[in-house]
């Protein structure tokens, strides 16, 4: 049947009304589209941080050593300060750490012995081949039996390196599994500049800074069996005998410890614990030299350390003798609307608290509408021993792009 022109003239109005329809609704589409913001597009953040540490300085100077590196640390007055602080062979101050994880892993209180062992033809070959070397040892004889406390004695007194190969063996069964304990240890205390290739600090690789060592010396000198310990100025081991201290000054001066040590690569070097006092109570400096020259080393190591200690007793040391600024400038937003945020915050911060350069960081919120003024975008998060949470408030307003800017 063919189609009439009635026909023909109502499926061409049909067609341009839905034509009509389609495009009205493209048309709004549109338009809608180009005034709302594009929703799940993020704004970006810019910004710079800066931080600028200024040092209050004592009221008088510190008598440093002419040479090598030092560090002061006294602990009650939040005082920590380095002289050419470099990571350098430490000899046997090693033996402090060697100490530090025998207590840690069998713990030790004061009138107690601890586990024993009995002295083998192996042990004895071992203190002959560290005397020849050079290394300072205890006379050991096959069949000896010896205790926690006296290894500890002849080890922190006397420096005895087999005994630092005995405590190994006794705690981590050989000194390799006790060298990785070493290491371990120093970097869950945060001497990031220390490292141990040996139990007795003969290897010169076993290297570390004064700040370092004056931090571990802090650290096990907490424990009383250890103050006990390292103030004696000779102690006397069940074979060997009665043996001397090779710590400068202990017993004198108030010196009560800690530990000395020399090499041919580490020159002389002590970490010297001199009693104070403070107010009504009794307080410990601790004066650290390492890389000392003359004589036998470790004389001009004590002299050093005696000297710079004592410069520290008569300097009168601000509370917080450190104040840090932080500075942070940037901009969030899209890029043809931005709002800008700027913090400058300046705040005090002991030196005992600041071990490493401070860490700052931009906690920022995910921004995709419009940002008002005054709004609050983000943090700046200081991360100082007591945490600091500071506002980014933008200075003014800003709008995320319309699909009709994406377009262009």
């Amino acid at each position: 049947m063919r189609s009439t022109p009635r026909r023909h003239a109502l499926r061409g109005l049909f067609a341009r009304f839905v034509a009509l329809v389609l495009g009205a609704a493209v048309g709004a589409g549109m338009i809608v589209g180009l005034q709302l913001p594009l929703q799940g597009h993020a704004a970006q953040v810019r910004a710079t941080i800066d931080t600028r540490e200024t040092a209050i300085p004592p009221s008088a100077p510190l008598e440093w050593p002419d040479v090598g590196s030092a560090a002061l640390i006294i602990p009650s007055l939040g005082v920590r300060e380095s002289w050419h602080d470099q990571v350098v062979p430490i000899a046997s101050l090693t033996k402090m750490m060697t100490a530090y994880v025998t207590l840690q892993k069998l713990p030790l209180g004061l009138g107690q012995t601890g586990p024993c062992l009995t002295i083998t033809t192996a042990d004895v070959v071992t203190y002959e081949q560290l005397t020849g070397e050079g290394e300072s040892s205890a006379y050991v004889t096959e069949g000896e039996n010896l205790c926690e406390i006296d290894l500890l004695n002849g080890l922190l007194v006397h420096s005895a390196s087999n005994y630092a190969v005995l405590l190994a063996d006794l705690v981590a069964g050989n000194t390799q599994n006790f060298v990785a304990l070493m290491n371990e240890t120093a970097h869950r205390l945060g001497l990031h500049d220390t490292h141990y290739a040996d139990v007795s600090g003969f290897s010169p690789q076993s290297v570390s800074t004064a700040v370092d060592q004056g931090e571990l010396a802090v650290a096990l000198m907490k424990s009383p069996l250890v103050r006990a310990i390292v103030d004696q100025s000779s102690v006397t081991l069940p074979e060997a005998g009665t043996v001397n201290s090779f710590t400068p000054y202990v017993g004198t001066d108030n010196v009560i410890g800690v530990k000395s040590g020399r090499t041919a690569q580490a020159g002389g070097c002590d970490v010297m614990a001199m009693t104070f006092i403070q107010g009504t109570t009794t307080q410990t400096l601790y004066a650290v030299v390492l890389g000392q020259e003359g004589g036998d080393l470790l004389g001009p190591a004590g002299d050093a350390a005696l000297a710079l200690a004592h410069s520290a007793l008569s300097t009168t040391f601000p509370r917080y003798p450190t104040r840090v600024r932080v500075l942070v400038r940037g901009s969030v937003g899209w890029a043809r609307s931005r709002a800008t945020f700027q913090v400058d915050v300046t705040f005090a911060i002991k030196w005992a608290d600041l071990r490493r350069p401070l860490p700052v960081t931009l906690s920022m919120k995910r921004l995709t509408g419009p940002i008002r003024r005054e709004e609050i975008v983000g943090w700046l998060v200081i991360h100082a021993p007591t945490p600091r949470r500071i506002a980014l408030v933008a200075r003014g307003g800003a709008a995320p792009p319309t699909l009709w800017q994406r377009i262009l």
